[in-house]
């Protein structure tokens, strides 16, 4: 065990409907030349089906990883209450830096590479350090397009992508087709102008998006015109 190197990206920060997913990867130099042969890379760059095969390599292949679910009520209830997008996406990297820098691993060196969500990877360091509870093992870098430069960050970018595609395949299983779950995407545009009102309560949508608020105004069946 030497060089160890945990990256960590998320999945699903910007959509509607369904979780926010983080995953982290905890890797030596060695797996990471193995899962770069493997093929691992950003997953925006990968097909499904590659993916999940992917991912299965990649968890066999390290020493630990570690994935965090963040649901819509969650979302909503951490903007409502005063913590943005980015400390909340903070809290959650620190969840998977906590979760696998203990026991042995406090002992070894780390190189934590994280995705950066923020423009400011200064400031955004800074916040996320406040909720990490023991960093004297680690070294940590927050970088912008750490996911295409970084074989550990793509490898955790893969477990994030195919988590988050098993949960919005559950919510397709439940609900009917609900597309991607971005507002852009066509098929989420008609599923949320079909079942919007009716399923509000369900825990699907996160209603303190600006998408949300415009075709739902204080929650009523009045829609804006953007269908």
């Amino acid at each position: 065990m030497g060089n160890l190197v945990l990256g960590i990206d998320d999945s699903g920060r910007g959509p509607l409907i369904g979780p926010m997913i983080l995953a982290g990867i905890l890797v030596d130099a060695e797996q990471e030349t193995l899962l770069k042969k493997e093929g691992v890379a950003d997953s925006k760059t990968i097909l499904h089906p590659k993916r999940i095969v992917l991912a299965k390599t990649i968890k066999q292949n390290s020493y630990a990883h570690h994935i965090t679910k963040t649901f819509p009520t969650e979302l909503d209830n951490s903007l409502q209450t005063g913590t943005n997008l980015n400390t909340l996406e903070a809290k959650k990297v620190a969840e998977i830096i906590n979760e696998i820098n203990k026991g042995k691993y406090l002992k070894e060196k780390i190189k934590v590479i994280i995705d950066c969500p923020s423009v400011n990877t200064t400031a955004w360091k800074n916040t996320l350090i406040k909720f990490i509870t023991n960093t004297s093992n680690l070294i940590i870098y927050c970088e912008h397009k750490a996911d295409v430069n970084h074989v550990s960050v793509s490898a955790a970018s893969i477990l994030a992508k195919v988590t988050r595609e098993e949960e919005v395949a559950k919510l397709k299983e439940k609900y009917g087709d609900l597309g991607s779950g971005y507002p852009s995407d066509p098929t989420t545009k008609a599923f949320l102008k079909a079942h919007g009102h009716s399923l509000s309560n369900a825990g699907i949508f996160r209603k303190t998006w600006s998408t949300w608020k415009k075709l739902f105004p204080n929650n009523d069946e009045k829609q804006t015109k953007l269908f």
